[in-house]
């Protein structure tokens, strides 16, 4: 569902990320890792067509990221690190203004809404106060809302259980779960790498633009322990390659 070939993007003088080539399946989580200023947000933006490349290509559902930018929207669901929300229009607001961009008409808009509320349980009263109100909990539970609120074939999430409690970060990944199942494609950015491992089917661990390793999670480690590198969970295998000298 998402594919990059030789994906690069150049700030100036600095790689941000360097010829990328990862593919996303139907009905898989990946885990996109890498330390903070690895190019974990420059690849997404990428995806979502919000930034062009300097060289490669990447597609998603067959759609050309930059020249089909428009349509993608139609099959991804994106949530940024720090999304946008207008600080004086309530959560169902945004939500049905949401809808509406995705071609719903107003009685359609307010039913897609709320259900959409409803999955990330955003409750009434959060729902009638305005954004500029919200915790960044709350930020993210509505940030979320708003990217599956037209059923994406694909979701694209940087960072979502950022300023989650333990509840909301677990809901947070029964989602995923739930939409991989339903054999949709997610691609998630974290840094909590204990709940990669339990829920990642893969995971991509991207170090100063370049892509190190993927596989799954299980797989990385046994062929990590087999070379006799620390590999007694993710987060030792992550830390091996990311802080190596290089």
């Amino acid at each position: 569902m998402i594919r990059t070939i030789g994906l690069s993007k150049r700030y100036g003088d600095k790689l941000a990320l360097n010829a990328l080539s990862l593919e996303v399946r139907a009905g898989e989580v990946m885990g996109f890792l890498g330390p903070n200023g690895s190019g974990k947000t420059t690849t997404m933006r990428l995806l979502m067509g919000l930034l062009r490349p300097s060289a490669g290509e990447a597609t998603i559902a067959g759609l050309d990221c930059v020249r089909d930018s428009v349509a993608l929207k139609q099959k991804v669901g994106y949530l940024p690190d720090e999304p946008f929300l207008y600080p004086y229009l309530t959560g169902l607001e945004m939500l049905e203004l949401g809808a509406g961009l995705h071609g719903k008409k107003a009685a359609a808009a307010r039913k897609t809404a709320r259900a959409a509320a409803e999955r990330v349980e955003l409750d009434e009263t959060s729902l009638r106060a305005t954004t500029s109100t919200y915790s960044l909990g709350m930020r993210k539970r509505l940030a979320l809302a708003l990217a599956i609120l037209h059923e994406p074939e694909v979701l694209i999430l940087d960072e979502p259980t950022n300023g989650l409690d333990p509840r909301g970060a677990r809901q947070m990944r029964a989602l995923m779960e739930e939409e991989a199942t339903r054999g949709h494609t997610v691609l998630v950015s974290t840094h909590l790498l204990d709940a990669a491992e339990r829920l990642c089917h893969r995971v991509a661990i991207i170090r100063s633009g370049s892509l190190q390793l993927v596989g799954a999670p299980a797989h990385l480690r046994a062929e990590a322990a087999a070379k006799g590198l620390p590999a007694q969970d993710l987060e030792a295998l992550f830390l091996g390659i990311t802080e190596a000298a290089p």
